[in-house]
């Protein structure tokens, strides 16, 4: 059992897909771990507490103030005892009110003083999902560590077709699997990720840029820290919250990217270069507004320095390079090549004309290139996923180097 003896508490919120969470239970249960259930009122109204505890064979807690016989002050006595916290379904509102730090019932209570990580599984109709106060509180969650199990997409209690169903028991379930699983397995390895776009002024107003949101840059960040790696994340200018625990650079351009770059690698065990940094800059900056009104405006570019091919040529035999390669066509051609120039151990290819793998989405497509052609295409995964994969190939390179 993959799960035996671990200690997992399942907080339910109230949604429709709270009627899973028994065989979400089960699941758990069936690969040895130990739970507790903390139901909000609102969950108890689509599942009963005396289900589950008939399966958890313990009592399910739903008030503040009850004696426990468990746990003396059981809102502290639960944050103490849980190895992970699992919600599912994690609603709107409780997104909210953990996103504000909210602590008006027992499971909102024990989440502010409750050190371990949390798998929130999302669930609401996807109009909710998308609001942008939603996508606030899931930012400033992922912020602070918390993990997800990805909504699907398929029909909602509302009889409409969209995205927001909760995650099956059985995915949720084997989250909770690979999360102790992998947990630690990082441990001590210093990893440099970069990530987003650098911009590249033309005057005081105006840039050069792309569409990166740096999102998967971010993910690699949170989930090597998440596995116990030591990580410096050199991001340009996105809108995302730098995850807990990293060591954060803010950079800009091209140039500043590079500076930062250079000075911490030859420290680091392995760098992930998931950054989409600008390949030219204007030749001269000029030191005021541009106007209109001259008739064609001309601006000359020079190339940027190549940075993914600068630290490979600095590499160290006990190193580990990753780069990634966006391509609109000859993905795979053009992917193997920069591998080869760019001496990266590893080339991480992702189509812009593939649905679920441009920028500023939540998930990805990508195909792993190694050397002697050995290449592993995914399928479409969240960020996140996508992130643990290309980890778990580190950790594989890393053991094969002694």
């Amino acid at each position: 059992m993959k799960l035996q003896g671990r200690r997992v508490l399942l907080g339910i919120s109230g949604g429709i897909a709270a009627y899973k969470t028994p065989q979400l239970l089960r699941a758990l249960l069936k690969e040895g771990a130990e739970v507790r259930v903390v139901m909000t009122a609102a969950a108890q109204r689509f599942v009963t507490p005396y289900t589950l505890e008939v399966l958890s064979r313990h009592p399910v807690h739903t008030e503040m103030f009850v004696a426990s016989q468990e746990f003396p002050v059981l809102h502290v006595g639960l944050a103490q005892w849980a190895e992970l916290v699992v919600l599912a379904p994690a609603t709107a509102h409780l997104l909210a009110r953990l996103a504000c730090g909210l602590a008006d019932d027992l499971l909102t209570t024990l989440m502010l003083g409750c050190p371990a990580p949390v798998l929130a599984a999302p669930s609401m109709e996807e109009r909710m999902l998308d609001h942008p106060l939603t996508q606030e509180h899931l930012r400033r969650l992922e912020g602070l560590g918390y993990q997800w199990a990805e909504p699907a997409t398929g029909e909602l209690a509302s009889g409409a077709f969209g995205r927001g169903r909760m995650a099956e028991p059985e995915e949720i379930a084997g989250q909770v699997v690979r999360h102790f699983a992998v947990a630690g397995d990082l441990q001590g390895v210093k990893v440099l990720v970069s990530a987003g776009p650098t911009v590249e002024d033309l005057d005081p107003v105006r840039f050069i840029g792309n569409r990166s949101s740096g999102k998967m840059g971010y993910a690699l960040a949170t989930q090597a820290q998440r596995r116990g790696a030591q990580v410096w994340l050199i991001s340009g200018p996105t809108a995302l919250t730098p995850p807990a625990g990293v060591e954060f650079r803010g950079v800009r351009s091209t140039l500043e990217m590079q500076g930062v770059l250079e000075e911490l690698f030859p420290q680091m065990d392995a760098a992930i270069l998931a950054a989409a940094v600008a390949d030219y800059r204007p030749a001269q900056v000029a030191p005021q507004k541009l106007k209109r009104g001259t008739g064609k405006l001309v601006i000359e570019l020079v190339e940027n320095p190549d940075l993914s091919a600068e630290l490979g040529r600095r590499k160290q035999r006990h190193q580990v390079l990753i780069g990634f390669a966006m391509e609109t066509e000859e993905g795979l051609a053009r992917a193997r090549e920069k591998r080869r120039r760019k001496n990266c151990d590893l080339m991480v290819l992702n189509n812009l004309r593939e649905e679920g793998a441009g920028f500023g989405v939540d998930t990805n497509i990508v195909t792993l290139i190694e050397g002697q052609g050995a290449e592993q295409a995914l399928p479409k995964m969240s960020k996140l996923q996508v992130a643990d994969r290309i980890l778990d190939w580190l950790r594989q390179r890393r053991l094969a180097q002694g």
